[in-house]
């Protein structure tokens, strides 16, 4: 898996000739877009067999850079490792399109970038690019996360086998609106405990407990509340 410069050269394959056509799945994308991001990207021969793996972080870029920054990855690694045919498959639509020739380039972000893809495509003998879903992209999709993960530190997502790690979440997802935390009558009901009963019991160090992050503020579902100063990891679910 390379590092550093984008685009540092590689040893070359001595697997494959370099008349075989090799395929490349890639894939980018930003956390906040723009934001971290990331490109991944899977090289493989006409069997299957892996040849690459490929995984950069950007830095603070947009969806569309990476998703860029992808394609050009697997551009130089073809020519660097002496292939001359290359088919590559994308979820990006935009960029599918825009390469093909189909969408014009309006983002002076991008047009370098396009620019660049055609001047290395050129250098190809033969060249295909085509467009598949997401789901059909998963494993460049694993890598380009695995550089966001990379760039801001956090530890790759654990398996359906593996429990959840503890870990913070510099940058939260809203999906939907959060349930509204139980509240407690301080005033007990006739006939009922007291109110003192039924207080929430103190929170114990190392206790597991669900809640949700609102505007930078740890909220506890069930009425729970954390002496002030307390340090807590938050685990996205």
């Amino acid at each position: 898996m390379p590092s550093g410069d984008l685009f540092a050269p590689e040893a070359s394959s001595k697997a494959h000739s370099e008349g075989a056509t090799v395929f490349a799945h890639c894939d980018g994308g930003a956390r906040g877009n723009p934001g971290p991001a990331g490109y991944g990207a899977v090289v493989t021969a006409k069997d299957g067999t892996v040849l690459a793996e490929l995984s950069e972080f950007l830095g603070f870029k947009t969806n569309n850079f990476a998703e860029y920054s992808g394609l050009l990855g697997v551009l130089q690694w073809a020519l660097n490792n002496g292939h001359t045919r290359l088919e590559v498959v994308s979820d990006s639509l935009l960029m599918v399109n825009q390469v093909q020739g189909r969408y014009k380039v309006n983002s002076p972000d991008l047009k370098p970038l396009h620019e660049e893809a055609k001047r290395r495509i050129g250098k190809l003998g033969s060249f295909k690019i085509s467009h598949a879903l997401r789901d059909k992209n998963k494993a460049a999709d694993r890598l380009a996360n695995e550089a966001m993960d990379r760039g801001t530190n956090r530890q790759p997502a654990p398996s359906a086998s593996s429990p959840a790690p503890l870990r913070s979440n510099p940058y939260p997802v809203k999906a939907t609106e959060p349930p509204t935390p139980r509240q407690i009558d301080p005033r007990p009901a006739a006939g009922s405990r007291s109110a003192e009963s039924i207080r929430p019991p103190s929170v114990q160090p190392g206790e597991m407990l669900r809640g949700f992050v609102k505007d930078g503020v740890v909220v506890l579902l069930g009425g729970r509340s954390l002496p002030e100063g307390t340090f807590v990891k938050v685990v996205r679910e």
